[in-house]
């Protein structure tokens, strides 16, 4: 006990020696290795209505453009993780499983998206950054792997406090340099978003289609703009008939076409 306890101690040790930023995150994801196999790391910054930023990835260049640029491309507005950021979850480690809905094989983000990243399980770190900044480090499985163990997401709860201090200090370190979200893709987006819908759709309209988009349901919607749940619905059958579509998730593909066009 007492020599894993000291294997332990010096590990943390050599983490927090590295510099801040991309050495720490390399050293972090070495040693979450060593306590679960993983097969990708990957680290999102959600910031307001921006597109997530990719801090740090582990993933080769054949599969960036399918984990990073394709995600930051529009699926990630129904990914779970994301929408657990939107709803203030709390810090932790989660699993999809956990976060994400009842038939999830049946949603729009799994078949159109999350079906093609061959996962047999993502798990997650959510950690807080301040004034509506929300990290994701996510470690992933390939398909073909079994689960990870409790005993397994035993320890990676114990290394919470490392994890959420080596992000912390890689986002100090990202925006001390002049960095910030809201990148070529992030204004892009932005503006996108900004005009959607608005040479069909009335002010409301457009306000209820922008928060659909950001995931939120009815109910959080009529909360968000103090009006009815029954009025909600009024608004989204409108918008939904004047945009041609009928599902929420038809509402991101158009979202995503527009983005493309732009």
């Amino acid at each position: 006990m007492h020599g894993q306890l000291t294997e332990w101690t010096q590990d943390v040790a050599d983490v927090l020696a590295k510099p801040p930023g991309r050495p720490q995150l390399q050293a972090l994801t070495d040693w979450l290795q060593r306590l679960t196999f993983t097969d990708h790391f990957a680290l999102f910054i959600y910031e307001g209505r921006h597109p997530p930023l990719a801090l740090f990835n582990t993933f080769p260049p054949d599969l960036r453009q399918l984990f990073v640029s394709d995600y930051q491309a529009g699926p990630y507005l129904l990914d779970p993780f994301y929408l657990a950021c939107v709803f203030d979850q709390a810090d932790g480690l989660y699993s999809m499983r956990r976060l994400a809905p009842e038939r999830f094989r049946d949603t729009e983000y799994f078949r159109t998206y999350y079906r093609d990243l061959a996962l047999s399980e993502k798990l997650g770190f959510i950690i807080s950054l301040g004034e509506e900044s929300r990290a994701v480090l996510s470690l992933m499985r390939l398909r073909g792997t079994v689960a990870s163990s409790e005993e397994e997401r035993q320890l990676l709860r114990g290394a919470a406090p490392v994890v959420e201090q080596v992000v912390r200090s890689a986002w100090a370190v990202h925006r001390q340099d002049g960095h910030c979200a809201a990148d070529d893709l992030s204004h892009k987006v932005g503006e996108v978003f900004e005009q959607f819908g608005r040479d069909v759709l009335t002010a409301r309209e457009c306000e209820v289609a922008r928060l659909l988009l950001e995931g939120h349901s009815n109910i959080s919607v009529s909360q968000r703009l103090r009006i009815s749940p029954g009025t909600v619905k009024v608004h989204r059958r409108s918008l939904y008939e004047k945009l041609s579509i009928g599902s929420q998730s038809q509402l991101l593909a158009l979202f995503v076409r527009k983005l493309k066009e732009f």
